[in-house]
């Protein structure tokens, strides 16, 4: 066992006996959404995935540790410092060694809850939405470490799509040059994050957890290292309209630039401008997507601890 990982007693008997197990971000607790909202929606989405005979892992980093599943009072925890309280960190991989080090406080994004996760041999990873290409990237270079480490880390990622805030196009075009197999799960359309739709074509397309699943083994059992990732779209009753979205995003981007946001900043910053404009719209379509994730992330752990 790495010596920097702490694993909640109940997720390491379920690892040891074989039991479907699903890990999770702490980034959309601390930096996604306002409290109390994300500690509801944190233990909302742990309860998901019970019920659908998985068990839920959140992670984090505190105490000189990744700590594999956290307590409740962990997740509260958390969850204030979305508020004033500002001595958590976003940490992604380049921040993994000196947060660790430093013993400070750090929610995960998807990068370092897939090496954290893969570190403790959980193999399922549920999230919102991941990072990718940036809107400007062609001048900025910026790109989310989200997909280096995809490329590496052999842990499948549930998500709504990529964040629609985001070039959706150049990061499809960036997974595929790495090898990273994309899948739409019951649609042909690859989905933005807030709606089914995005105007591209998923690379694939399948229908059943099982499915899933077992392009999911046969890719790590032909030896092809890296994630899988599957497109789960948003439930049609709380999808947002591409276009209506769309506008709220230019606005976001504007606001973004006159405010100098860069960085890590900038998606946490960009939500939250999103969703104060539409009057909470947004953040209620994310907690719909995310639970709706962690519902499919169980079911295809279950599948795939089965095979």
């Amino acid at each position: 066992m790495n010596t920097f990982l702490e694993i909640h007693p109940e997720i390491k008997d379920a690892l040891q006996t074989n039991k479907p197990v699903v890990a999770l971000e702490s980034t959309i607790i601390s930096h996604g959404m306002p409290y109390p909202k994300n500690v509801e929606t944190a233990l909302a989405v742990e309860e998901v995935v019970r019920n659908n005979g998985a068990v839920p892992a959140t992670i984090a980093i505190f105490d000189g540790k990744c700590h594999v599943g956290l307590t409740k009072e962990q997740l509260e925890y958390f969850g204030l410092a979305s508020g004033e309280t500002k001595d958590v960190w976003k940490v992604s991989l380049r921040d993994m060694p000196f947060v660790i080090s430093q013993k400070l406080y750090g929610a995960t994004t998807v990068a370092a809850t897939m090496r954290i996760a893969s570190m403790a041999g959980i193999r399922i990873f549920v999230t919102g939405g991941i990072g990718g290409v940036h809107r400007g990237a062609e001048t900025s270079m910026d790109i989310s470490a989200d997909l280096t480490e995809m490329a590496q880390t052999s842990v499948a990622v549930v998500s709504a799509g990529v964040k629609s805030i985001l070039d959706i196009g150049l990061t499809l075009e960036y997974l595929e040059t790495k090898g990273i197999p994309v899948v739409t799960y019951g649609q042909d359309e690859f989905p933005s994050f807030y709606s089914r739709k995005s105007g591209f074509l998923s690379p694939l397309r399948l229908d059943t957890p099982a499915e899933i699943a077992a392009m999911i083994d046969t890719k790590w059992t032909l030896g092809l290292n890296g994630a899988v990732l599957i497109a789960n779209p948003v439930p049609a009753e709380q999808e947002i309209e591409p276009g209506e979205m769309e506008l709220y995003i230019h606005y976001a981007l504007a606001a973004a630039k006159e405010k100098n946001i860069t960085g890590k900043e900038v998606t946490p910053f960009l939500l939250k401008y999103i969703a104060e404009h539409t009057q909470g719209e947004s953040l209620e379509a994310n907690i719909a997507l995310i639970k709706h994730n962690a519902k499919v992330g169980a079911e295809i752990a279950v599948t795939y601890t089965n095979l």
